[in-house]
């Protein structure tokens, strides 16, 4: 089931932005449920076709995503109607809702999702668990099947950036840098929502005024994301959550799919040791969380349909 794009559709530019310009209304009929999480903070849970299925799909959005994002939405359509029930772990904060801590979350983060996923296997221990993960969140999701000992029936990580550091620098060149402009301008305004609960400037000794003025990924975490979460510096941070360290530990069989010409996470090759239970897809085409068939005026989503096809077989 191999992607090809068409000559007017194979633009890496393309195919990044094209799902978010020309978005489908599902009017999806989501069950919002709440979940509070040790620290007595929380996580919004959006299910759909719930207790329909016995095969569980856990979903991990990306960075600012959310059930509003169009490849989330329809993955979780496509899944539903293929007899899966489905449910999307919002990371702190990105539901529409500011979470209570200081801190948020970022691209290692395991904690909130293994908290979740041990809840949804207490309340269904028969069920086959499925994870599928897209850019942040997949990233997050290799390193949690590299770390943890808990057993998933199957795993999908699309578009994660292994090297994060290398996708820092990447995404501060070129036409790229249209991506980190938007992406840390939604950011820094998550930010500055929080400075009314809590006192950057005596927690990590980060001025209001000075969010203002971050612009690019490496700022952004060096102020904040490695100080609030515990790391020496961004560089630490990019070290210790990046998933190609964890590549190799994996046992969970998981679909990786990838984009050389991915103009976000820019991996241009794999890194050497990948575990065998890792069925690796690394496209020359595609972009970033894009993989889009079909023509300019009639696209045809390739990405739910093999995110389908893999899970059912």
């Amino acid at each position: 089931m191999n992607f090809n794009p068409s000559k007017l559709l194979s633009n890496r530019h393309i195919q990044t932005l094209y799902p978010s310009l020309f978005k489908d209304n599902l009017n999806l009929s989501f069950e919002i449920e709440k979940f509070t999480l040790s620290d007595g903070d929380f996580v919004d849970c959006y299910w759909l076709n719930k207790n329909s299925s016995n095969n569980i799909v856990i979903l991990f959005h990306g960075l600012g995503g959310s059930y509003q994002s169009s490849y989330i939405g329809r993955t979780m359509q496509a899944l539903s109607q293929n007899g899966f029930s489905c449910v999307l772990m919002h990371f702190r904060g990105c539901s529409g809702r500011v979470n209570t801590q200081a801190r948020a979350y970022h691209s290692g983060d395991t904690g909130d999702a293994t908290e979740w996923i041990v809840e949804v296997k207490r309340r269904y221990p028969n069920a086959n668990i499925h994870l599928v993960g897209f850019s942040l969140g997949a990233n997050m999701l290799l390193k949690l099947l590299g770390t943890t000992k808990q057993a998933f029936t199957s795993a999908i990580a699309i578009s994660p950036p292994l090297d994060l550091a290398l996708s820092a620098n990447r995404i501060d060149q070129g036409f790229s840098k249209l991506y980190q402009y938007k992406m840390i301008q939604n950011l820094n305004q998550f930010l500055l929502k929080k400075y009314q609960q809590h006192d950057y400037e005596k927690l990590i000794n980060l001025k209001e005024q000075e969010v203002h003025q971050i612009k690019t990924f490496w700022e952004f975490d060096e102020l904040y994301t490695a100080p609030i979460h515990g790391f020496d510096s961004a560089k630490h941070y990019y070290y210790d959550s990046s998933a190609m360290h964890y590549l190799e530990a994996i046992t969970t069989p998981t679909l990786l799919i990838m984009a050389q010409d991915d103009p976000v996470t820019h991996i241009n090759t794999l890194p050497k040791d990948i575990s065998n239970a890792v069925e690796v897809e690394f496209y020359p085409k595609g972009g970033h969380v894009g993989f889009i068939e079909g023509s300019l005026f009639k696209p045809e989503y390739w990405l739910e349909k093999r995110i389908t096809h893999y899970l059912k077989h």
